[in-house]
């Protein structure tokens, strides 16, 4: 494994060499980022440094939103993006189904920025108070590994729990009128339920997961649009960095792009973590570990083995 300060340090003349080693034609030469309604690639985006960066080198940049992991990584594996960021549990979904995606990053873990809610007059005071009720979450996303892992510590077992498979804003709705007892979900959603309808925490995922956020790209980026991808990371880095630096300047300029208003993004934001790392050994242990607790859930269709899709980054 090597240094932060390897995995981000560029000299202009590599950056030539990997570029012309592409062979790339100018329609490839544009790079397609999938990106959620929060986290760093939405700051990356609203700074627009990355087009700045990419520009000698050739590269346009475009963007696309997606309402969760599992969507983002789906257009990875049709083609239609090059790179974006989810969750623990939506990578692994997606390599048992054969998408041809690579672990190019990762985030330290952010156990309080995913949570088990309930509506503010629930009844309902632990997890184990979960078994026989609906939980909604958004099927094969970093909160079903949650759900999975706080029921388990509750000694409940997931087949006694009812999992209604919502996206987060399907889901709020199900969670405002009732429809469901309990709300698995990620920040910024989670701190906007806590303040905006007064959502309570059963638990969130402190002691029980890391809740790491990883950067994924295609295998072809990868393979043939090295340059475009250690630029990337390089302003991916610098973004975290200034939002580390002033949380609050951060959750005002995040404010407008999102719909979210300042005070949400800053409590969110407080609860993340930071530094863009490439991923070790410890953490790729852990993600495997996942891996294989779904598959004993019968939830992966085969066993999948995350080393083989994680980037080694050259110095």
């Amino acid at each position: 494994m090597i240094s932060k300060r390897s995995f981000l340090t560029l000299s202009a003349a590599s950056l030539a060499l990997s570029l012309s080693a592409t062979g790339a034609s100018a329609q490839e030469k544009t790079l397609r980022v999938g990106f959620q309604k929060y986290g760093k690639i939405v700051l990356l985006k609203g700074k627009g440094t990355l087009e700045k960066a990419l520009e000698p080198l050739g590269y346009k940049v475009t963007w696309t939103e997606f309402p969760a992991g599992p969507q983002l990584l789906e257009a990875i594996n049709v083609g239609a993006i090059d790179i974006g960021n989810t969750g623990e549990a939506p990578p692994i979904f997606a390599q048992a189904a054969g998408a041809p995606l690579v672990y190019v990053a990762y985030e330290p873990p952010a156990p309080k920025g995913e949570a088990i809610l309930v509506p503010k007059g629930s009844p309902i005071q632990s997890v184990a108070e979960l078994k026989g009720k609906k939980v909604a979450l958004n099927k094969g996303s970093n909160v079903h590994y949650l759900l999975v892992k706080a029921l388990e510590k509750a000694g409940v077992v997931y087949a006694d729990i009812t999992p209604v498979f919502l996206t987060p804003a399907d889901a709020r709705a199900a969670f405002e009128r009732g429809a469901v007892d309990a709300w698995a979900i990620w920040d910024p959603f989670q701190a906007a339920a806590e303040t905006t309808i007064g959502a309570r925490t059963l638990t969130d995922g402190t002691g029980i997961v890391a809740n790491h956020q990883f950067y994924l790209a295609s295998e072809k980026l990868v393979a043939n649009h090295d340059a475009a991808l250690k630029v990337f990371l390089k302003q991916l880095s610098d973004v975290d960095d200034w939002a580390k630096a002033d949380i609050t300047a951060v959750a005002e300029a995040l404010s407008p792009s999102t719909g979210i208003p300042a005070p949400i993004l800053q409590l969110a934001l407080a609860r993340q973590s930071y530094g863009i790392r490439p991923l070790d050994e410890a953490t790729i242990a852990e993600q495997q570990r996942i891996a294989d607790t779904f598959h004993a859930l019968g939830l992966l269709p085969k066993p999948v083995t995350i080393a083989s899709a994680v980037k080694r980054i050259a110095s």
